[in-house]
């Protein structure tokens, strides 16, 4: 079996791809992975560090030869404002739900989710239902699997809930120096400092 140790990123002048791989999002963030071609052949994926993945990178095999990474189809919501304007003040909204979203200039692009559909909706947003490639912004990429974040130090894991309704920036520290399960539910605005 063939194996991948090296990618090449997307629109890097390259001959071109002898197989493809079709991946979702969710599948796209990988370092050490057995991935199925459409072609029916297998690769193992062994790379040093982990990539999160675009549509149209590269993966070099050992042979030399090409595979392209195709971002599947996937259940979307695209979002609509009245103005642009608008549509920066839904996209404040959905970052402070820490929602992988992709982001362009006239729509906003995320899973469906009917929850947060009901509160665009709200916001006087158009949300159509899609099937195409979701491509987050790559600096948003998290697992939603453990929700720990890294504020700049040692990371944490605390299992607790952020349910924001409200604006904070989140340019603020958050010192947990103990270890809990609570739940913030804040219903006003503020900018808080833990210590």
């Amino acid at each position: 079996m063939q194996r991948v140790t090296s990618y090449i990123p997307a629109g890097t002048p390259s001959s071109h791809p002898t197989a493809q791989v079709k991946l979702p999002h969710d599948l796209r963030h990988l370092r050490r992975k057995l991935l199925h071609l459409e072609n029916g052949e297998m690769v193992m994926l062994d790379l040093k560090d982990p990539v999160l993945f675009a549509n149209g990178d590269l993966l070099v095999r050992e042979d030399g030869e090409l595979i392209e990474i195709l971002a599947a189809d996937e259940k979307l919501f695209e979002i609509r404002g009245h103005d642009r304007t608008h549509l920066v003040e839904l996209a404040w909204h959905l970052g402070n739900r820490h929602l992988a979203a992709q982001i362009e200039e006239d729509r906003i692009v995320i899973l469906r989710d009917h929850v947060i559909r009901n509160m665009l909706q709200g916001l006087g947003a158009t949300v159509l239902e899609i099937n195409e490639p979701f491509q987050p912004a790559r600096g948003a990429y998290h697992s939603h699997g453990g929700h720990s974040h890294d504020h700049g130090q040692a990371a944490h894991d605390h299992g607790h809930n952020h349910d924001h309704d409200h604006g904070h920036a989140h340019g603020h520290d958050h010192q947990h120096d103990h270890s809990c399960d609570h739940d913030h539910d804040h219903g006003h605005h503020h900018g808080h400092k833990h210590d």
